[in-house]
């Protein structure tokens, strides 16, 4: 039955029939997307500045093409589906067991991390599922945000009204843990209020920094303590450099009771135009109705992705298939360690500059601190203006991100270097 205004009737006795009226937590989300305010900024410079070689060094875009492994992969791919045997239409929504398979022979076996089948859902790129989990969970739990973080994790809460009202760069009902120089990049676990919910990101975007197995493992020990759920961003693992710093939540014991894990082949081997990731949800990983009773949320998710997901393409999944191949395995290895490259060359000469920086060590970002009484917007407009190159405020990482400005060494070789020089130059002249 329709719903009607209160006001007195017009024409028809019952009244006007309400209009369509909009999620109104949608308005509270904070003007653009961070990455959306600065494609508009650059575009203004453009504008003015139709002359300039704006070189980016912001957006975490990968420039590498795919490796001929993958490509293959999807060239026979193509081929199968243009014939009548080999054509697939809608294929499972979980993903293929070819794919799902190759994930757990491949990323957590070697790692000692035993999971099953059913417990791998394929997706079209982890910030989909990062941002689509928080529907499984009731509106008004607490949630814990490492900061700086995504702007996903805090802005998909803010849509179903979970995060409270925006206040002097803060959201009221959010925990901010401050991931900072200050504490050496490790969040401090809550105090006070228990937090329910728990997003982690290692290796940390955007600061570029990791986490040891034993840090890792007070944070699993909290949310079984305190029956929370922590929502574990993976997306960079691959950059990581050193065999004792955990790849997965799932090597620290207890995770599989407490613990979701997001993926992404996006940066690991280029596929931001391809898409595809997966994420992990253990069958033991459960929530509570007010009733006290436990629902799984395998099960919840299976049936989220049943009814508003079809399912990631199967060129894609081929592709992905791929890189867990012998020679898609040293291709993918070249070409992170090409974007390492640029990591370690960007380190050395903004430290030689003068700038304090972290991160791109085990991370293909580098976080800067600016000058003292530049904030990272100013910091990102002189950079802009002065040099043609583009970083990304801190700022719009969330507060602690003040101060501060992220580089990414997604670039080629050629322009990395090129933007290098043009900001010695900029930083030298001033």
């Amino acid at each position: 039955m329709p719903l009607f205004r209160s006001s007195p009737p017009r024409g028809d006795k019952r009244g006007d029939p309400i209009m369509a009226l909009v999620n109104i937590h949608f308005l509270n989300l904070q003007n653009n997307y961070l990455f959306a305010d600065i494609a508009k900024k650059v575009n203004a410079f453009k504008v003015m500045h139709p002359k300039a070689d704006v070189i980016s060094l912001g957006i975490g875009d990968v420039t590498q093409p795919l490796c001929p492994a993958v490509v293959e992969a999807m060239h026979k791919a193509v081929d199968e589906m243009a014939t009548a045997d080999g054509f697939r239409g809608y294929g499972p929504e979980q993903g293929y067991d070819f794919l799902r398979e190759a994930i757990l022979q491949n990323d957590f076996r070697p790692r000692g991390v035993r999971l099953s089948l059913d417990e791998v859902f394929i997706n079209d790129g982890a910030k989909s599922d990062t941002g689509n989990f928080q529907e499984l969970l009731h509106w008004d739990n607490f949630i814990g945000v490492t900061d700086p973080i995504y702007p996903v994790y805090i802005d998909s809460n803010v849509m179903i009204g979970r995060c409270g009202t925006y206040r002097d760069g803060r959201w009221t009902n959010v925990h901010y843990m401050p991931t900072t120089a200050e504490n050496g990049f490790v969040p401090e676990l809550p105090k006070g209020r228990p937090v329910d919910v728990i997003y982690l990101c290692f290796p940390n975007n955007p600061t570029g920094t990791v986490i040891t197995k034993q840090e890792l493992r007070k944070w699993v020990n909290y949310a079984l303590k305190n029956d929370a759920l922590i929502l574990f961003d993976a997306a960079y693992q691959a950059y990581i450099q050193d065999p004792d710093i955990p790849h997965s939540i799932y090597e620290i014991r207890g995770a599989r009771k407490c613990a979701v894990e997001f993926r992404s082949f996006s940066k690991t081997a280029g596929f931001t135009g391809v898409r595809c990731g997966y994420t992990i949800v253990p069958k033991e990983v459960s929530v509570a109705t007010f009733e006290g009773e436990r629902i799984s949320l395998n099960q919840l998710w299976l049936r989220r992705q049943c009814t508003k997901f079809n399912g990631t393409s199967y060129i894609s999944q081929r592709a992905a298939e791929a890189i867990y191949s012998p020679e898609g395995k040293k291709q993918v290895q070249q070409t992170v360690g090409y974007y390492m490259q640029n990591a370690a060359r960007m380190l050395s000469v903004l430290r030689g500059l003068g700038f304090e920086c972290y991160g791109g060590e085990h991370a293909p970002y580098i976080w800067m601190r600016v000058p003292d009484g530049t904030t990272s917007w100013q910091f990102f407009e002189q950079l802009l203006y002065g040099a043609n190159v583009v970083c990304t405020p801190g700022v719009g990482f969330g507060p602690s991100g003040e101060g501060y400005v992220r580089f990414t060494a997604f670039g080629s070789h050629e322009q990395t270097e090129e933007a290098l020089q043009r900001i010695a130059g900029w930083a030298n002249a001033k």
